[in-house]
């Protein structure tokens, strides 16, 4: 018998189950908008916040608050395929974290999706939900996972910028990805014990948002305050590029909150355009409290409230009905800016912990508060497209359990403050037994300068001034204390 004719067409091309480039459960369509999700996800990191960093601050800061973001960005990836993905995501070791291991081999990379710890089973015994197993490659879901865990700790530097020694930014981020942000999402997302007890999180508000801003307020603390003239004037260096970086945000949550049913379905959808509707609400209603309380509306003051809409949304995005959304939207830009101006400004404790973008504020409070929403306005029917608990999984609007929805989304907040208030103070003050967490006094006067050698822009204006890079009649003598600037920009 003759052997059949080779297929013209290329491996990569061939359809499902014809070549080994495209097995039977490869689902082209969704392998294509996760990869697309996790794409838009990284965005808003690099370049996204690495702008909105880069921008938002005061001139002196612009380069060393941007490259805090790009350091950890890079950072997180290697730690992330070398033990965090399996910490989070593999085989239980405790009830609230996975096994280490890496995931960098063909074998493991290339086989069938899967989170190993993910079925759920009534009290008798019986399977509820099947294990989640999407129909596209392992490492599809290791690099959608990758960019959440590196927007989180880029979403924590915001409380720490213009003072944090970087050499301890350095030690602190595989650290705190290791010690902190694994136990969250295992035990959210990754089946641990929070993941079957039936606390939602669809996409973060408490593994990413409520940790980020526990933690980097916690961090706040131990690096300790900017310098007072910082703290008294602290001015954007440009603020039409901060919108450029906050437009990329608001736009790559498509991805952050469409990407997490692991398909592109019709929840998907839904909370694609639920992210929206809260995060333009949010926006609509913080403007509006600038403009009858302070009499303008403030630019910076916006993109605050697009922030805690599109923070708000999170947990519940694809849970809730859009009528909710616009409610979630209201309460996220209004309740953290009732925190932000008028309790921060009473508060002692809020006045003397220096978070210097409010993260706190934006995502801290505004996480807490769409977590309880979420167990408030979860939509039954949404419940059964996306979360492992079919039955009971309602908000408490809706009756029957919702009530106890409500107790359970606070106990899963609860669990994320107190692991990242211990994890963060710990991990602080080992880092503080090596090297300094804040800069020097020298460090904090001058800025990017002194720190990095290099200045955002070619004009004078911040820190110490330099004639000999000013003043083209310079006759060589510095300025007493100025360290000369050895940065590579200084060879161009």
């Amino acid at each position: 018998m003759a052997a059949p004719p080779p297929n013209p067409v290329p491996v990569a091309y061939q359809t499902a189950g014809t070549s080994s480039a495209v097995p039977p459960w490869l689902n082209k369509g969704d392998n294509g908008w996760q990869m697309i999700a996790a794409t838009l996800v990284g965005l808003q990191s690099v370049p996204g916040l690495v702008i909105l960093y880069g921008s938002i601050v005061k001139k002196k800061w612009a380069v060393n608050s941007a490259f805090m973001a790009l350091y950890a960005f890079a950072a997180v990836i290697i730690c992330w395929v070398t033990w965090g993905y399996k910490m989070s995501f593999g085989h239980k070791l405790l009830p609230f974290w996975g096994k280490a291991g890496p995931a960098l081999g063909q074998k493991f990379l290339l086989e069938w999706a899967s989170l190993p710890e993910t079925t759920q089973y009534y009290n008798n015994g019986e399977l509820e939900t099947a294990m989640i197993q999407p129909y596209y490659p392992m490492a599809t879901m290791v690099w959608f996972q990758c960019v959440f865990a590196a927007i989180t700790i880029i979403l924590l530097g915001g409380s720490l910028l213009a003072r944090m020694n970087i050499k301890a930014w350095m030690m602190f981020v595989p650290l705190w990805l290791t010690f902190s942000y694994t136990v969250g999402a295992f035990s959210l997302w990754g089946g641990g014990f929070l993941f079957h007890w039936g606390v939602m999180d669809y996409s973060g508000g408490y593994v990413i948002h409520l940790s980020s801003g526990i933690a980097g307020f916690t961090a706040a603390y131990w690096v300790g305050p900017r310098s007072r003239k910082d703290r008294e004037r602290f001015p954007p260096n440009n603020v039409l590029l901060m919108l450029a970086g906050a437009g990329l945000l608001w736009m790559g949550w498509a991805g952050f909150n469409g990407g997490d049913p692991y398909a592109a379905n019709i929840d998907s959808s839904m909370a694609v355009l639920n992210t929206n509707i809260c995060a333009a609400t949010s926006l609509l209603v913080w403007t509006g409290l600038d403009v009858v309380f302070f009499n303008k509306p403030s630019v910076i003051g916006a993109v605050q409230g697009m922030i805690t809409g599109l923070v708000c949304i999170t947990p519940g995005a694809g849970l809730v009905q859009g009528w909710a959304a616009i409610i979630m939207g209201i309460l996220s830009g209004s309740v953290p800016w009732f925190t932000m101006m008028i309790v921060h400004k009473r508060s002692k404790l809020l006045q003397n912990i220096d978070d210097t973008l409010g993260v706190f504020h934006t995502h801290a409070v505004a996480g807490l508060l769409g977590g309880i929403l979420t167990g408030i306005f979860a939509e039954p029917q949404l419940c059964k497209l996306f979360l492992p608990i079919i039955i009971s999984s309602r908000g408490g609007v809706y009756g029957g359990s919702g009530g106890k929805q409500v107790l359970k989304q606070i106990v899963g907040g609860l669990f994320i403050i107190g692991w990242n208030l211990v994890v963060t103070t710990i991990i602080c003050n080992v880092i503080n037994l090596v090297t300094p967490l804040r800069m020097s006094e020298e460090e904090l006067q001058i800025g990017d300068d002194a720190v990095h050698g290099e200045e955002a822009y070619a004009l004078w204006g911040d820190g110490d001034y330099d004639p000999s890079r000013h003043n083209p009649n310079y006759s060589g003598d510095k300025l007493p204390g100025h360290r000369a600037s050895s940065g590579a920009t200084q060879v161009v």
